[in-house]
């Protein structure tokens, strides 16, 4: 099964490029959920989810949608270790899990969460947090890649592994497809070389619009993570002006035709 979306959906930007001129926020969802069949949750990275507010979200789309979450920068950037964060996260989710529309949790983690023994550790105490949870990991650090033992220890400990299209820089993730768990992810970032590392605004780093014959670059790698995954997440995160919404389609093309 394979689900293709974007990473979040409430983009003011948006009104006008992908929402017809005058919608509401509120109605943003409803309208995103009529062509699309999943969501990757930003604000979930800057404050931890409730689980009226997932709630609600989960009322405006249809019964076969599901809802990917970042976890918190606590967890990921400040790396925290109180189990109150985690335990508090994982009850606001009852109504996703309920409701049979949750998909997973992703683990972004910054450059400087580098190959180290600390930050391994630090991988497996999330698992103990969440035993049960499907958790997908986003390295932005070589290194973790360039090493043979990453995989196995992400398939030992069932983290599924975050594949991505981002500039080559010497430091970032090379675009390489791994299958670790259940749920295959892919994440666009958009290849904004001029503005990845410097940038006024955070938007202007995923000001990117694919072309289809850098997005066909993709298909045979996501074919194949779909042959090996129970489910297969792509999200495009080139929001600026809705450059996501339309590569998030344009791949959906491509794929089946």
């Amino acid at each position: 099964m394979i689900r293709i979306g974007t990473s979040g959906y409430s983009y003011e930007d948006w009104v006008g490029p992908v929402y017809p001129t005058g919608t509401d926020k509120r109605n943003f969802l409803s309208i995103y959920a009529q062509k699309y069949r999943t969501v990757e949750i930003n604000y979930t990275y800057y404050r931890p989810p409730s689980a009226r507010t997932l709630a609600q979200m989960m009322a405006k789309t249809p019964d076969d949608f599901t809802f990917t979450l970042k976890a918190t920068n606590k967890m990921t950037h400040e790396r925290s270790q109180d189990p109150d964060i985690y335990r508090q996260y994982s009850d606001a989710l009852a109504p996703l899990i309920d409701g049979g529309k949750f998909g997973c949790i992703l683990l972004q983690f910054p450059n400087s969460f580098k190959l180290h023994s600390d930050n391994v550790a630090h991988l497996v105490f999330i698992r103990q947090q969440w035993p049960q949870l499907p958790l997908v990991v986003e390295f932005r650090h070589r290194g973790w890649v360039e090493d043979e033992h990453t995989f196995d220890f992400l398939r030992q400990h069932r983290f599924g592994f975050c594949c991505v299209d981002q500039p080559q820089f010497s430091s970032l993730l090379p675009p390489i497809a791994f299958t670790t768990s259940d749920v295959a992810y892919v994440r666009f970032h958009g290849r904004n070389y001029n503005k990845w590392w410097k940038h006024d605004e955070a938007w202007e780093r995923y000001d990117y619009l694919y072309s289809r014959d850098e997005l066909r670059e993709w298909l045979p790698r996501v074919r194949q993570l779909n042959t090996e995954a129970e489910t297969t997440y792509l999200f495009f995160n080139n929001h600026y002006r809705g450059s996501a919404a339309q590569n998030a389609l344009e791949f959906a093309e491509l794929f089946e035709g």
